[in-house]
């Protein structure tokens, strides 16, 4: 599974967390409860500002 981790800042609380780029989920911040992330089928939309990428996975055809 190729995908990245984000570091995403609340917009509301500026809570930051880490968060899936590809998340299948709404993903909510865990001090407040506001959507930082929400489903597309593929990359997340992100409704903080994402601060970093902290971790990139490579895609599998990159690997071979």
């Amino acid at each position: 599974m190729a995908g990245s981790f984000y570091r995403v800042e609340c917009p509301d609380c500026e809570n930051e967390q880490i968060v899936f780029g590809k998340a299948s989920s709404e993903v909510a911040c865990a001090v407040c409860g506001t959507t930082l992330a929400r489903p597309t089928g593929g990359e997340a939309d992100f409704e903080g500002e994402v601060l970093e990428v902290v971790e990139s996975r490579p895609e599998a055809a990159e690997i071979q």
